[in-house]
This record gives C-alpha cells, structure tokens and sequence, in this order.
C-alpha cells in the first residue's frame, strides 16, 4: 500500500462523534494538528501523537498515575485489614 493511501485511509475512514474516542485530527496530549502527510505516533490502540515526546510523556503520565492508584489501593487495603483485626479482638474479648 502506498503511503499516501495509508495516510488517507487513516485519517478519511475514522468514525467522526464516536463518544470516549480521540480524534484523530490533533495530538492527544498537546492538540497539536496532525498533518496527513506526517508521522503520527500511537499509542493505547488508537490514541494519536504529533511526536515520540508528545507520546513518551503521556505514557510517563500514565506510570504515574498507576503508582499512585497502586499506593492508594494498598493503604486502603492495610486499613481495612487493620479495622477487621480490631474488630476481631473485639469479639474475642467479649466472648471471654
């Protein structure tokens, strides 16, 4: 396939309105406009970048957001584990 067929395929087939979609006309992290006769960089299936900067510095966003759910996650977990050992000493004190 030729270049430029490839370049208008991706731009002139995308399904225009589709909710929760990125459109494919500018960067998703900077809104620049994405030329049709330029790279585009994907990334997350159809997510589209002007350049690998744009794109390595939405997946450095994305690591972070990740840690830090994972750190919310896991204080919630030590909470709740640490509220069911008291309320289990409880129990066992009164069935003394």
């Amino acid at each position: 396939m030729a270049p430029s067929v490839a370049c208008s395929f991706f731009f002139d087939n995308e399904l225009l309105g589709e909710p929760g979609m990125p459109a494919m006309d500018t960067c998703a992290l900077c809104a620049k406009p994405l030329a049709r006769d330029s790279d585009v960089f994907m990334y997350r299936g159809d997510t589209p970048y002007c350049s690998d900067e744009c794109r390595d510095e939405q997946m450095h966003l994305d690591a972070v957001c990740a840690k830090q759910a994972a750190r919310r996650q896991q204080r919630f977990s030590a909470g709740t584990e640490s509220h069911r050992r008291q309320r289990q000493s409880r129990n066992v004190s009164v069935a003394s």
